[in-house]
């Protein structure tokens, strides 16, 4: 079964390890979360745990959300997010999941909404090279063609091409990162690297897929 839980990313700060050498690391308060709801195959379709972190006035609730935290007998969350698992969890409503579940040294895939930068341009949003910037060029850093030319109704720009537009804000996943450390006493997980999303937003801490 899939590891996993749910924090608030604090910051960037740097470690030293034992022979002296320092590492960048993000510090993540991870937990205690709690379980809100166990979804199986049998009844939702597909294995999952739905846990909430964080305290969050009932003002601040709605009534649908409030009756949700109330039937599986739980406070309410600021957060609230689904953990896939391959196979059922034995965990039930109430049950806490706290930061010892992952250990320095595991590989973990960390998900969060990424900065929003606003409207951005092809070179900037995806990397594409810019035009000649000699004397007389009016192509310094437009996206260029858009697609090819048709003695017909058949001229078009194809759905998906790389375009200007709204950058960032979106979830983005980065995979493979080390945990540095684990501070169990005061739920903090430090992972080397950086990860996304900016300070005080909600992030997920999952098993890696890859290089197990």
């Amino acid at each position: 079964m899939a590891k996993g839980i749910i924090g608030k990313k604090l910051g960037m700060t740097q470690i030293f390890e034992a022979d002296g050498k320092f590492i960048p690391v993000t510090v993540v308060l991870a937990g205690p979360c709690t379980v809100i709801q166990n979804k199986t195959e049998e009844t939702d379709g597909y294995n999952a745990i739905q846990v909430g972190f964080g305290e969050v006035s009932e003002k601040k609730v709605t009534k649908p959300e409030k009756g949700h935290f109330a039937k599986a007998g739980v406070a309410p969350a600021e957060f609230v997010k689904e953990l896939r698992l391959d196979a059922p969890s034995d965990l039930k409503p109430g049950d806490v999941i706290k930061a010892d579940v992952f250990a320095a040294g595991d590989l973990v895939d960390v998900s969060g909404i990424s900065r929003g930068k606003g409207f951005a341009g092809t070179v900037k949003r995806h990397n594409f090279g810019r035009g000649p910037m000699k004397h007389g060029s009016k192509s310094h850093r437009e996206p260029g063609s858009m697609g090819p030319m048709h003695s017909g109704p058949g001229g078009r720009v194809i759905k998906g091409k790389k375009l200007p537009g709204r950058m960032g804000g979106t979830n983005a996943t980065v995979q493979s990162l080390t945990i540095a450390k684990v501070d169990t006493e005061r739920n903090l997980i430090l992972v080397h690297g950086s990860i996304p999303g900016a300070n005080g937003t909600c992030v997920v801490i999952r098993e890696a897929v890859k290089g197990k």
